[in-house]
């Protein structure tokens, strides 16, 4: 590392804000009041709010009262700051207000899209979206927060715990976060809470914990012990841990949340036994990434795809190189089932709204960075990323910034690369569209010739060469719409594949890219059938629709004609049987076939357009599928015993191959 990236000046890019709240939940009766005092130094023109589901009893700032913020009892609380020359100003503002009923019914989507305070003698979760306390608009801060609940509750915030009491009448917690932060989430509960200590790289003592629901109390020593394991991983990797904490909490909702020192993890997603290898890596991964370096978001958020990249892909490459490839091939996959203008460029993606956004800032991101590692190498790669943490740390930081990092460190200029892949929508097409062998006294000449979509890409594509003795890949440089490369080989070639190993994010050809649930899930077009005419059962398939497509879907009649358009058919297993002899479709696989209480599987179409179909012996079984088969995207067909998939797969792949003549 050189000395000059460690110095490279970075702009502060927030005011010099710090609060110090004072807060008392009621979690039974779901009352809240708190008290926010908000000291600002060197203070430009800013602004105050508070969420408009709170009542403010009391605000004053340096010269005397700021008054409520607001005229309507329905409006946040908004005061607008002019500049003041001085030092420093400070405001108190209190306030009180009854928190929303938790609602343990909604989903992880669900409850993205609704940032509301709420509460219950199962927990409260009170994110930062849901303005709940005063804050100035738009800045980083640093905080302290005090939390008064009831005995038996247990809470709290992000960051270093100061203190706790619990008398018997009330528990008592005070926490501070030192470094600039993008905002408060408040969570409570009937916790049971185990503690341990870890060292960091640097020998320094790490506060764990597991803040528990009693259900899944016994899981904590596991999760307490893979926390470690990967504290230990991305120091290796990244640098020393930012922080003096890491806690696990359990929610009443089936949430998945990551915070500085936290995650946030529902009830029933702690007990799943894949969590503690995949989802809980990712969280803890986010201290480096996303809460430790922030995105600019006005640019676009570059952490989901870095942590996606060096958790949930790393987990696959450690599994070894056929599980790393067949998650680059579903990264894919998603993308071809991408429909026009659901795409967008990764400049633009902030945060996960959708199952097309989550396709783009997620895959496309994470395949990004895989590619970038292609490009520089391991060792050049690995530095940059612990420039950036040395760097950039509780800064937030854009994608030019990354960008400049690595160049400085690579000494390379990465404007093309990054411009290309950041800048554009879609994905390059490449397709082999013509092989020549000449026979020469020294052996032979090998033309190839590339053709990808317009405007073309600066890309490095590997092409896999066969021989009687095995396989050789060259990297072929494509600049043009149209090239044609030379190799001289001794040996003679059989076939030439187009990136068999999936090293190249681009738009699979229609053979590359088997059919996949995803695409009548994301697809806008998607037409569907509800074969059955009874009232139950089309109610429950149009329920079980809605969570597939997330939107109002379009209902086709079973007697019409097959669209061009992505078609799901749903129906009881003897109307499925005779819709698809009436369509002179293929009968239900074999891979399938009599198993379990439903089936789902795809199908491809010669016009192109996916066709996927549920199947299920009875109200029940159909029933059974609305809550897990949305998570099942990237399968070709399914197997469930009520709602247990006792069968899964994919479709395999048809590499783009050549045979030389």
């Amino acid at each position: 590392m050189s000395e000059q990236v460690l110095s490279m000046p970075v702009p502060m890019k927030f005011n010099d804000v710090e609060y110090d709240i004072t807060v008392k939940i009621d979690p039974v009766n779901r009352t809240i009041e708190g008290k926010n005092l908000i000291t600002v130094n060197n203070p430009r023109e800013l602004q105050l709010m508070l969420g408009a589901a709170y009542e403010v009893t009391q605000a004053e700032f340096n010269d005397g009262p700021l008054g409520v913020g607001r005229e309507q009892a329905n409006r946040a609380h908004i005061w607008n700051i002019p500049f003041y020359f001085r030092h420093q100003i400070q405001f108190l503002i209190q306030w009180r207000g009854t928190l929303a009923s938790l609602d343990t019914s909604l989903d992880h989507q669900q409850t993205l899209g609704r940032p509301v305070a709420a509460g219950g003698e199962s927990g409260s979760f009170l994110p930062d979206a849901s303005n709940w306390y005063p804050r100035v608009v738009g800045q980083l801060a640093r905080y302290k927060v005090s939390i008064e609940l009831p005995s038996g509750q247990k809470g709290l915030v992000a960051g270093r715990l100061v203190e706790e009491r619990d008398t018997g009448q009330a528990y008592q917690a005070s926490f501070e976060f030192p470094h600039p932060a993008e905002g408060i989430d408040l969570m409570t509960g009937p916790y049971v809470i185990e503690t341990q200590t870890h060292q960091s790289i640097n020998h320094k003592p790490i506060q764990l914990r597991t803040y528990f629901h009693p259900q899944v109390s016994s899981l904590s020593k596991d999760y307490l012990d893979a926390v470690k394991r990967y504290l230990d991983l991305y120091e290796s990797w990244i640098g020393e841990y930012p922080y003096m904490e890491f806690s696990v909490v359990s929610s009443p909702t089936p949430t998945g949340f990551g915070m500085p020192t936290l995650t946030y993890l529902g009830i029933d997603v702690l007990q799943l036994p894949f969590i503690r290898d995949t989802s809980l890596g990712h969280e803890v991964l986010h201290n480096w990434w996303g809460n430790g370096v922030y995105p600019d978001y006005s640019s676009g958020n570059w952490s989901e795809g870095l942590t996606t990249f060096m958790a949930d892909y790393a987990y696959k490459e450690r599994e070894g190189s056929e599980a790393a490839r067949e998650m680059r091939l579903g990264w894919m996959r998603d993308f071809a089932a991408l429909q026009p203008g659901q795409d967008a460029p990764l400049t633009v993606f902030t945060s996960r709204t959708h199952g097309a956004s989550k396709i783009v800032g997620y895959n496309k991101a994470a395949m990004f960075f895989f590619m970038l590692r292609d490009y520089l190498g391991d060792t050049v790669f690995q530095r940059g990323i612990q420039g950036i943490w040395k760097v950039q740390r509780f800064r937030i930081t854009s994608w030019q910034e990354l960008q400049k990092i690595f160049e400085m460190i690579s000494g390379q200029n990465l404007h093309s690369f990054f411009s290309q892949w950041l800048e554009r929508t879609g994905a390059p097409a490449i397709t082999i569209s013509d092989v020549k062998n000449i026979a020469m006294d020294s052996g032979y000449e090998l033309s190839i010739t590339l053709k990808q979509s317009e405007p073309a890409y600066q890309l490095r594509v590997p092409v896999a060469i066969e021989n009687s003795t095995g396989t050789t890949t060259h990297i072929l440089d494509l600049q043009q719409e149209q090239q044609v490369f030379t190799l001289k080989l001794t040996d003679k070639p059989l076939s030439v594949s187009l990136d068999p190993d999936l090293r190249l994010f681009r738009q699979l050809t229609r053979g590359e890219a088997p059919p996949i649930l995803r695409e009548v899930m994301v697809n806008a077009t998607t037409q569907t059938i509800l074969l059955s005419a009874k009232v139950d059962i089309r109610k429950i398939a149009e329920t079980l629709t809605g969570k597939l497509q997330d939107r109002k879907p379009q209902i086709a009649a079973p007697d019409e004609p097959l669209s061009a358009a992505s078609t799901l058919v749903i129906g009881l297993k003897p109307e499925v049987d005779a819709w698809l002899a009436a369509n002179q479709l293929p009968a239900r696989p074999d891979e399938i076939n009599n198993k379990g209480t439903a089936q789902v599987w795809t199908l491809a179409r010669a016009e192109g357009a996916s066709l996927a179909i549920i199947s299920a012996r009875d109200a029940a079984s159909l029933e059974a599928l609305i809550r897990p088969l949305p998570h099942y995207g990237r399968q070709s067909y399914l197997a469930f015993d009520a709602q247990q998939v006792i069968e899964k797969g994919i479709w395999p792949m048809q590499v783009q191959k050549v045979a030389v003549k």
